[in-house]
Parts: C-alpha cells; structure tokens; sequence
C-alpha cells in the first residue's frame, strides 16, 4: 500500500516509517528536515506542513499518518493542529484512494496536563479525529493513537535529568516509557489491521493518566 507520514526524520515519524518500509509498503514522508531514511520505497519531500502551498499533488495514499508535531514551539496550535486539518483535507478527505487515517496525539489531550498550547493543540486534534472518522465512513476508518511518554529526542531534557525523571516513573505504573518502534506497531495494527474501529482515541500511556502531573524542567 501507498502510505504518507508526517514528521519522518526522527522520533516516532522515522520508527513508523521503518515500520511500514520493512512490510513491503511504498511510503512518502514530509519533513522540514533533510531525510532520515534510505529506501528505494521511501519518497522524501521537505515542507512545512502548514504551508499547503507545497504540498505536491501527485501523492495519493491509502493510508495517512499525522505524526508531525512541535512541543512549546510558539506554533503549537499552528502545527499540531492546524498543519495536521490542511493535511487531512488535502490527502485525505479529498483523495478516493484513502482507507485509512491515523492521527498522532498525546496523553496531555486526556489530562491536560502539558504546556498550555501544546496540550490545546493536541485536544483539539481529539475532536478532529472524530469529525474526520464522520466524514470518512464507510469508505475509511479515523483513528488516533495518543502516546504517553516516549524516548524520543524531543523528551531528552527530563530524560537526561535523573531527579525529574524518577518523578515521571514514579507517576507511571509500569515504571518505563515506549519506545519509538512500539508506537510504529500500535499505528500499524490501527492503520492496517483495523477495519471496524473509527473515531476513538487510542491512550497509550504505560497507565501514566490515572495520576497526570507535568514533570519538566524549570
């Protein structure tokens, strides 16, 4: 299948990538970033996602993953939210291909525990998955998966701190975060696999919402 990810030069994006690359998928992937990645299935195109200008038009997936995401950026609603809607409706929405999208959220649209933008941004992507998955049936399912804490590069700063991050494992009952590639196979098995769950978010989060509090550095 023909998929289109989002943020794929590192993180979560390049491991969901991998993923699908390593299962015979043809992928394309949008960054602001240089490649990450070397495929002969892999398509790179460096943009801004909000910048709907230039997005090429000769991408139609069958599946698209919103996994571009910023963190207290200044352009957090802009990005996350407002990137993520200009890519749908572009790719998916208006593409006959499509069968299915997956959205890239965050435990903090659940607890609302974050930084305030960031959280906003995320929650409204909660709701746009659900008015996505409305418009999409029957023809495609719309999903979001809503990670808690994940090692990636972006999370470094607590990461590397050993008092903020016994904090965070405290808070967190099976005591580790997800790995990228752990996120890559739950996006699969929503994307692929999945053909009668629409308009849910997924909290995957190591039960970390059951006592949410924000653990950053000052």
């Amino acid at each position: 299948m023909d998929i289109l990810i989002t943020g794929t030069s590192d993180g979560i994006g390049r491991a969901t990538a991998e993923y699908f690359l390593e299962r015979g998928h043809s992928v394309v992937g949008f960054d602001r970033k240089p490649p990450a990645l070397a495929h002969p299935n892999y398509r790179h195109e460096i943009l801004d996602i909000c910048d709907a200008d230039a997005y090429p038009e000769d991408v139609q997936p069958e599946i698209l993953i919103n996994n571009a995401g910023v963190q207290d950026s200044g352009r957090d609603i802009e990005i996350n939210l407002m990137g993520t809607i200009r890519i749908t409706e572009k790719y998916a929405i208006a593409n006959p291909r499509i069968r299915a999208v997956v959205m890239v959220g965050s435990a903090s649209a659940h607890t609302g525990s974050e930084f305030p933008e960031y959280a906003a941004s995320k929650g409204g992507l909660l709701t746009y998955t659900k008015n996505a998955a409305l418009r999409l049936a029957p023809r495609a399912v719309c999903n979001s998966i809503d990670p808690g804490g994940v090692l990636t590069d972006l999370n470094r700063p607590v990461m590397e701190d050993p008092e903020l991050w016994n904090q965070i494992m405290a808070l967190t009952p099976l005591r580790r975060w997800a790995t990228p590639e752990e996120i890559a196979e739950w996006i699969y098995f929503v994307g692929v696999r999945n053909r009668f769950m629409t308009g849910q978010n997924l909290l995957i989060d190591g039960g970390e919402a059951g006592d949410a509090h924000f653990v950053w550095k000052d």
